[in-house]
């Protein structure tokens, strides 16, 4: 009787080829072929995610919800402290704040991201990207920036209305510079908070179970990244160290940049280490992706 080994390897000799097949119409390879292929990728997400645009119009008008509170709540701080300013805040510029990290989180927050990655190499369906010629960290990027742009789009008009109600603790636009570092740091905002949660996600490869660990990374950052309160009101030396850290670009350094209070080469220099903690996690988020996938067994189907 042939053993099970040689009958498939004699079932299967003709069909077997030393050579490596080429598809007749394969496209070729490079960089407008990897352009092309991730375009295609967020335009299907756009169009996945354009359709809950109701629900992105509701929960944007939620949120809106605690801001009166917010208001109120600080009004009785200024009023119980007896001070025209708290660390270099007016009361005006401590509402134009809060407001302005809404903006800050819009573009920097993830919901979701690091879980996902999380449960992926749980289940195994990770091995999807592992099965098709797909970087799994370049997806996520282009079906992330494909929420953000549907987010963006269907919340404007709420967001314009919110802003146009409290038009009075903001004195006008900052010029165009300031404008431009202000939109600069959102976006950079956008890829820290995108790099940062890949990797945290990527953790998933190492602990079978990261639930807790994610809700209390993802506190501490809504806490530590200043959308609470700036970190200008914290004591030292946490201030001076939470503001060496990359997490108040996701919400305290926009917000500080529209209202002014960061000019000149300290402007500059905040903008320069925000781009190297950009490519600091991106580097992290690959390199430990690289490293989980030695270890990484897929089971099921």
């Amino acid at each position: 009787m042939t053993p099970p080994d040689t009958l498939t390897t004699t079932l299967l000799a003709p069909l077997i080829d030393d050579r490596e097949p080429t598809p007749p119409h394969s496209p070729s390879a490079g960089p407008w072929a990897t352009f092309r292929k991730y375009y295609k990728i967020f335009r299907a997400s756009l169009v996945e995610r354009m359709t809950y645009r109701g629900d992105f119009l509701f929960g944007t008008i939620l949120r809106f919800l605690p801001m009166i509170t917010t208001i109120l709540l600080w009004r009785a701080i200024y009023d119980g402290a007896g001070e025209s300013k708290l660390a270099g805040f007016s009361y005006r510029e401590m509402i134009a704040y809060l407001l302005l990290t809404n903006i800050s989180r819009m573009f920097s927050s993830m919901p979701g991201l690091a879980g996902g990655i999380a449960r992926d190499i749980r289940e195994g369906t990770l091995k999807r990207y592992m099965l098709q010629p797909v970087d799994m960290i370049g997806y996520l990027l282009c079906y992330r920036i494909a929420h953000k742009v549907a987010y963006i789009v269907t919340s404007f008009l709420p967001y314009a209305l919110l802003f146009y109600l409290c038009r009075n603790y903001f004195d006008g636009f900052p010029d165009a510079l300031t404008m431009a570092a202000f939109f600069l740091s959102l976006v950079m905002g956008f890829l820290v908070g995108f790099f940062f949660e890949a990797s945290v996600g990527t953790v998933g490869f190492w602990f079978l179970e990261v639930t807790s660990l994610l809700y209390i990374v993802m506190t501490l950052n809504f806490f530590i990244s200043g959308h609470m309160l700036p970190l200008d009101l914290l004591p030292e030396p946490w201030s001076t160290i939470l503001k060496a850290l990359p997490f108040q670009y996701m919400a305290y350094f926009p917000a500080v940049v529209f209202l002014g209070k960061v000019k000149g080469m300290a402007l500059v220099y905040y903008l320069v280490a925000e781009l190297f903690w950009v490519l600091f996690f991106l580097v992290m988020a690959k390199v430990l992706y690289r490293f989980g996938l030695r270890r990484y067994s897929a089971y099921g189907g």
